[in-house]
This record gives C-alpha cells, sequence and structure tokens, in this order.
C-alpha cells in the first residue's frame, strides 16, 4: 500500500499544525495538573444546615465525597473545554500555516516556473527577487548567477560550433582548391598531344600548387599543435630573435622595399623557444606581406608592467577597425591588398594567437589609421633575467 505524497506546501501545513496540537496539548495537561493541585489545596464545600435538624450536621465523610466530586466535576469540564479550544486553534492554524506556506514557498515556484520556461533557445528567463534579503533570496540569486554562467557557457559553445563550422568550410575550401587547380592543369595540358615544353609547364604548376598544399597542411598541423601549453619552458630573448629574424628574412624585406624600423629594447620571455620563433617569424611574415611597395615596418620589443612584449607595426591597406580582430580567424583575409597573390594561406595570425593563448598570452590588434595593422603580444617575462627598460610599451611606435 504506498500512502499519499504530501507536497512541500502540505508537508509545511502539517507541521504548523502539528506543532500547535503539541504545543496546546502540553499547556492543556499542565494546566489540568495545575489546577488540580490548586484545588486539592483550597477545596471547600457550601451546603445548608437546618439547625433544629434532629440529624445535625453532616459526617466528615461525607464532606470529603462532596469535595472529590466537585473536583472531578471541575477538572472533567476544563478538560472538556480545553480539547475543544484546541481543536479549535488547531484547526485555525492549519489554515494560516497553507497560506503562511504558500507564502515562504512562492519563490521557491517562481524558480520552479523559470526553470521549465528555460529552453535551448531561451536562457534569458530569471527569477525574480524580491522582499527582505534571506536565505530565499540568496537562494534565487544563486540560481540566477547559475543561469548566466550557463548562458554564458552555452553561447561560448555556440561562438566555438560555428568557429569551428566556418574552419572546416575553409580548411575544405583551401585544399579542394589545389586540388581543382591541379585536375583543370592536368586535363589542358593533355587535350591533345601536349609536346615536352607543354608537358615541363604543367610540371611546374602542379609543383606550385602541392607546395602550397603542403604550407596548408603544415600550418593547420602546427595549429592543432600550438594550443598546447607548453611541456617546458626556456628564457627566450624576443629582442634578439627579433633581430635574427630579420637578419634571415632581409632577402624578401628587401624584394618588398621595405623600410624596418626597429627599437628593440631586452624582453626576456618565458616559453617554448620553437613556437616563440614560430610566433615572431609569423608576425614579420605577416608585416611584409601584407604591405605595399616602399611601406614601412616597426618592431619594438620590451617590458612593461612585469611583462615582456613585442610590437609590429606595419603599413599597408586600410584595414577597418572592426574587422582587424576577425583577422586572427584561421583563413580569414582583409581587404585591399591582402589578397592571394600573396602566397599566404591565411593561418600567420591564427597560429600567433594559438602560441600566445598557450603561454597564457596577451595578444591584440588593431587597424592603424594610416593603413596596416599594429600587432602586440605580451608574455610572462623570464624572472631570472626581467629588468625595467626605457623601451616602455605606452612609448610611441612609428
Amino acid at each position: 500500500m504506498r500512502w499519499p505524497r504530501f507536497t512541500a506546501r502540505g508537508r509545511l501545513t502539517l507541521l504548523y499544525m502539528a506543532m500547535v496540537l503539541g504545543a496546546g496539548a502540553v499547556m492543556t495537561a499542565l494546566t489540568y495538573v495545575l489546577m488540580r493541585s490548586s484545588l486539592r489545596r483550597r477545596s471547600f464545600v457550601h451546603t445548608d444546615v437546618d439547625p433544629d435538624s434532629p440529624a445535625g450536621l453532616p459526617f466528615p465523610e461525607r464532606f470529603d465525597e462532596l469535595i472529590e466530586r466537585d473536583r472531578m466535576t471541575i477538572l472533567s469540564d476544563l478538560l472538556v473545554k480545553a480539547t475543544v479550544a484546541l481543536v479549535v486553534v488547531s484547526v485555525l492554524a492549519a489554515v494560516l500555516g497553507w497560506f503562511v506556506a504558500g507564502r515562504v514557498l512562492r519563490p521557491i515556484r517562481q524558480i520552479s516556473a523559470a526553470s521549465r520556461r528555460l529552453s535551448a533557445e531561451n536562457l534569458a528567463e530569471r527569477v525574480p527577487v524580491r522582499g527582505p534579503a534571506d536565505e530565499l533570496a540568496e537562494l534565487a540569486d544563486t540560481v540566477n548567477g547559475m543561469l548566466d554562467r550557463i548562458q554564458r557557457g552555452v553561447a561560448e559553445r555556440d561562438r566555438a560550433l560555428a568557429s569551428q563550422r566556418l574552419f572546416t568550410a575553409n580548411a575544405a575550401h583551401e585544399l579542394r582548391t589545389p586540388l581543382t587547380t591541379m585536375r583543370t592543369a592536368i586535363d589542358v595540358t593533355l587535350d591533345g598531344e601536349p609536346d615536352r615544353d607543354e608537358l615541363l609547364a604543367m610540371i611546374a604548376d602542379l609543383d606550385t600548387t602541392v607546395e602550397r598544399s603542403r604550407r596548408t597542411l603544415d600550418g593547420l598541423l602546427l595549429l592543432a599543435g600550438s594550443h598546447a601549453a607548453p611541456a617546458e619552458q626556456s628564457p627566450v630573448a624576443l629582442d634578439g630573435l627579433v633581430a635574427e629574424l630579420l637578419e634571415a628574412k632581409a632577402p624578401a624585406i628587401a624584394e618588398h622595399r621595405i623600410d624596418v624600423r626597429r627599437e628593440l629594447f631586452p624582453a626576456p620571455a618565458l616559453g617554448d623557444p620553437l613556437l616563440l620563433e614560430r610566433l615572431t617569424g609569423n608576425l614579420i611574415d605577416n608585416a611584409v606581406r601584407y604591405n605595399h611597395p616602399d611601406g614601412h615596418i616597426a618592431l619594438r620589443t620590451g617590458t612593461a608592467d612585469g611583462r615582456a612584449f613585442l610590437r609590429v607595426a606595419n603599413s599597408g591597406p586600410h584595414v577597418a577597425p572592426e574587422s582587424a580582430p576577425g583577422l586572427l580567424e584561421p583563413f580569414v583575409r582583409g581587404g585591399g591588398g591582402r589578397i592571394r597573390a600573396t602566397g599566404g594561406v591565411g593561418l600567420g595570425l591564427s597560429i600567433v594567437r594559438a602560441v600566445v593563448t598557450a603561454h597564457d598570452g596577451d595578444l591584440s590588434i588593431a587597424a592603424n589609421p594610416d593603413g596596416g595593422l599594429t600587432v602586440t603580444v605580451e608574455l610572462a617575462v623570464d624572472p631570472a633575467a626581467a629588468t625595467r627598460t626605457d623601451g616602455g610599451r605606452d612609448d610611441h611606435v612609428a
């Protein structure tokens, strides 16, 4: 046999009624005991006696019988009236308890109703917080805070899924385009009887296309591996790293007729040397590739606020300020001169962001008013070599 299940409101009502009934029963019992003791001490009997009666006064035994009878009558009447009053008070307590319990449980019902209205498409519902700052208000605040965290988590998940879908589509496009190019080159060349020169030209086109596909795949692999935090961190001098890479890339810089301006103050960072080398190289390559002839690049390193920083600013085509952060996404290129003819695959800044994130660093990107970009990377400073330099972060970078 299953007992009926009471709601929380019903259980609270029964609890209130039981408390009142118990307190009333105890009070009735105490009143009964005290009244009985008082009557035992102060009992008297009033009776009419005829002085001329031959029977005279009643015997003492008769007095005791009358006293006990009156005492029991009083106590019995007290018990009956107290019981009736207790029943009436208990019923009133049940009625009042029902309304009080409903008022107390109203915030919980609101929380339950708000939770039922929530869905994947509607996470903006919140529990109204009214009344005194008591435990129920604290519960409502806690639930609202939890809903805020869930909403932020779902929004971040949706952004991540959208970014992943975009990345997958762009990656498929980037890998399909070379295959289409190779297929077209083969079909056109083999349509008829190609001579040796045509075959060599086709092979050269295929070699260029395969090399581009290889760079794309290498970039994807590096991007996937750059998100993991480095297992071991070593001191890396960003100023020395920039100087070495500028020397290694001098022919490409000269080919594009780029003027390099450098202010390399000591910037002792801590991280993975290979990843930081790729980060620095990508920033320099990006500044050279997406520039215009006779343009310039300004590189600055130093320490500020306990962080080592590297800033790379370049001239180039105009980029809308609101579009600059989007250039950190894979396969995204800006407008103007940021075109496929540059030979990039659109992963350079994405790899930079992944490396910075893996090192718990900070990355900022901004469009320059006169064209080009300014990218700033901040990393943990090497505590063994950290010194404040005059290359402050807030100094002007040309």
